[in-house]
């Protein structure tokens, strides 16, 4: 323990003769105090001396710093793998009932000189002392890396791994144990190291999405250990009709690796359930890994445009020639008396000319069927029909027009615009536009009207949001001039393209408003829970949970079950548990305020078990971690030896670590108590001597 200050410590001998000459200065020709005796005298001139000092301490600042000394005992981790194949040899029965015996002698010969730690590892790390070795995932970089975010700059005598080597998930566990450094990796092998005659499926790539219409890849691996110069066929089936099929010859290796390569249609829309299958073999260690299933979403992409007009015009005609270059996009056009009013499955409508030979109810129903809309407004439309839209539009009503260039809004920002279309727009040539001002409340300017180098405050491209669907504006006749203009100056149509691509684009995006909302992700493999998260929003956007949902499943047999969200927070929460494989339609319904609410979507549970690939144990990743770390690798029916050698490691020790803690003076009570104490003792004694 000692003394720190600001200034020198010295101080305290010259400040302790201030007090005291403090002290004989205010009891100086008192005379009453000549009267009483020595020791009265030169106890209260001590009191308040006392009282000076004490404070003149205070102020020196006095830091006072104390020592402790703690000890950490070592901590050894037992880091399990908790995957199924640790089941997969031949003494998979003795496995579990080895581990256990390992543990409980662990426990018996170090449980007080050591700090033990139990953790299992499959797709991720956890601390736990049960053991079910049923994962179907074995992530074992995620266990090294786990020790080294809770363990950090802790006392790790050693870490002890009990695994087959095998992992099909995350990176190398090498890597992550590299991080814990100065710590020894101690291994328990599990399994049989001799590789079997086996071939198998090791790996199906392929998109989760392929688009009707269109060819999709799908890339197989195989692999075959022991089995010699032969010829398999490889072959894809869908519903049970076989598809595509290749031939692959084994080269003879004691480890051979095959690549094949597929083409398939996507001539059938919705979720497509493959198998990929390899004959097999006789001999073979393992049958189940000779087959695989993947599925493929197949939807129809194509976004449905519907063009509206009163009478044919070029303008039409030039829009609906761009949009028709984008094969995702699928363009309707039709003159509005002969219209059907069906805006089933249609996400875009390009009206020209609103209110020209065009019935209100016409418009009114498409307003009311919040699809966006790009309004095509020139000199024939009607102000008032305009106006009665209802999302903030105002145009002049006078049956003069002027013309207008264009001239891109820098600070437009809902999306980008290029150099070839800015310098586009400086070129075309302008719109025939109704003479007078106009209005566009909230509106997000991509254009402006120009009349040569004048730039107006009216807007010629723009767009509006009325309850979060989206409106576009194309204000002025001629647009089809824009189209000819820059074909005959560059011979291209880039600018003009992007133009009408853009906005279209921007329009067809659709903003998630909805009330209910269910977070469900597409895959899911057996032997992993299901969890669906899901959200209700109320008219301010806030999230409540005080609707009921419901939770409607089916499988492919078309068994039903009915279930029920349960709120946690501010959002619901529903656990399947682990379902069989499959696919599944599912069905999510809520009601608030009296309306109802749903949302549906389909599932696949994949019957994929990468253990199953598994006939050996991989000793030499063991090894790295041993060679790299100072640890050693042992048989699991052995863990005795490594008890033994943990024993006798002299670097696993409790290790000393020195502690000090600073605090000022200021902070102990018992200074002020102090301080009280010689005031109030000096106060009574004077009062009670009758001095005042």
């Amino acid at each position: 323990m000692r003394f720190a200050s600001d200034i020198s410590i010295w101080w305290v001998l010259p400040w302790a003769a201030i007090a005291i000459a403090l002290s004989l200065w205010f009891y100086r020709d008192v005379p009453w105090l000549k009267e009483l005796g020595k020791k009265w005298q030169i106890a209260l001139r001590a009191l308040r001396a006392a009282v000076i000092f004490l404070l003149g301490l205070l102020l020196l600042g006095l830091i006072l710093e104390s020592v402790n000394y703690r000890e950490e005992k070592p901590v050894l981790i037992s880091l399990i793998d908790n995957s199924s194949s640790l089941l997969n040899y031949k003494d998979s029965s003795t496995v579990r009932r080895s581990i256990n015996e390992y543990r409980a002698s662990m426990k018996e010969r170090f449980g007080e000189k050591y700090e033990l730690v139990e953790m299992k590892v499959g797709a991720f790390a956890e601390y736990s002392s049960s053991l079910e070795l049923n994962e179907s995932r074995s992530n074992l970089a995620a266990g090294f890396e786990k020790i080294h975010e809770d363990f950090y700059n802790r006392n790790v005598g050693g870490i002890v791994l009990v695994s087959d080597g095998n992992f099909n998930e995350g990176s190398n566990p090498v890597y992550a144990a590299e991080k814990i450094s100065l710590t020894p990796v101690f291994s328990l092998l599990v399994g049989d190291t001799v590789k079997k005659k086996d071939h198998y499926i090791k790996n199906v790539a392929v998109n989760d999405v392929a688009f009707f219409k269109n060819k999709f890849p799908v890339e197989v691996d195989l692999e075959a250990i022991k089995i010699g110069r032969s010829s398999v066929t490889v072959k894809i089936f869908r519903d049970k009709q076989l598809v595509a099929s290749q031939q692959v010859q084994y080269e003879g290796n004691q480890t051979d690796f095959q690549h094949v390569s597929f083409l398939l249609d996507a001539d059938k829309i919705g979720y497509q359930t493959y198998t990929v299958v390899v004959n097999d073999l006789e001999n073979e260690f393992n049958y189940k890994n000779n087959k695989r299933n993947f599925y493929v979403e197949i939807i129809d992409s194509r976004s449905k445009v519907l063009f509206l007009a009163g009478a044919p015009h070029p303008d039409v005609s030039a829009i609906r020639q761009e949009l028709e270059k984008d094969e995702n996009l699928e363009v309707k056009a039709v003159l509005a008396r002969d219209w059907d009013k069906d805006l089933k499955q249609v996400d875009m409508i390009v009206v020209h000319e609103p209110g020209f030979n065009m019935e209100s109810s016409l418009l009114e129903k498409i307003m009311e069927s919040k699809i966006p809309v790009l309004f095509c407004i020139g000199p024939n439309a009607v102000a008032n029909t305009v106006q009665g839209l209802g999302i903030g539009i105002t145009i002049p009503s006078g049956k003069q027009t002027d013309e207008n260039q264009s001239t891109i809004n820098k600070g437009f920002a809902q999306f980008e615009v290029s150099q070839d279309l800015e310098k586009a727009m400086q070129y075309y040539p302008p719109l025939k536009t109704r003479f007078g001002n106009l209005k566009a409340n909230g509106a997000e300017v991509l254009a402006y009207q120009r009349i040569g180098t004048v730039q107006k405050k009216d807007p010629l491209i723009f767009f509006v949001k009325k309850n979060a669907v989206k409106y576009g504006v194309i204000y002025g006749e001629g647009v089809w001039k824009w189209r000819v203009n820059e074909f005959a100056r560059t011979t291209e149509q880039k600018g003009f393209t992007e133009l009408i691509s853009k906005i279209s684009q921007y329009l067809l995006i659709k903003q998630n408003s909805a009330a209910l909302r269910v977070d469900m992700p597409k895959r899911f493999t057996k032997n992993e829970e299901v969890v669906v998260n899901a959200s209700f929003y109320n008219e301010s956007m806030e999230p409540i949970t005080s609707p009921k949902i419901d939770f409607n499943l089916k499988d492919e047999k078309g068994k039903q079950s009915k279930l029920q969200f349960g709120a946690s927070g501010n959002i619901y929460r529903l656990s399947l548990g682990k379902i069989a494989p499959g696919k599944y339609e599912w069905n999510a319904i809520a009601y608030h305020n009296g309306k109802k609410q749903s949302k549906s979507g389909v599932f696949i549970v994949e019957d994929i078990d990468p253990e199953l690939l598994s006939n050996s144990a991989n000793s030499s990743v063991l090894n790295q971690l041993g060679d790299a770390s100072g640890g050693k690798v042992f048989n699991l029916k052995k863990y005795s030896d490594l008890l033994n050698t943990l024993e006798k490691r002299g670097d696993i020790t409790t290790i000393s670590f020195k502690e000090a803690s600073f605090d000022g003076l200021i902070d102990f009570k018992w200074i002020f108590a102090l301080l009280l104490l010689f005031l109030g003792l000096e106060w009574f004694f004077r009062r009670w001597l009758g001095a005042y």
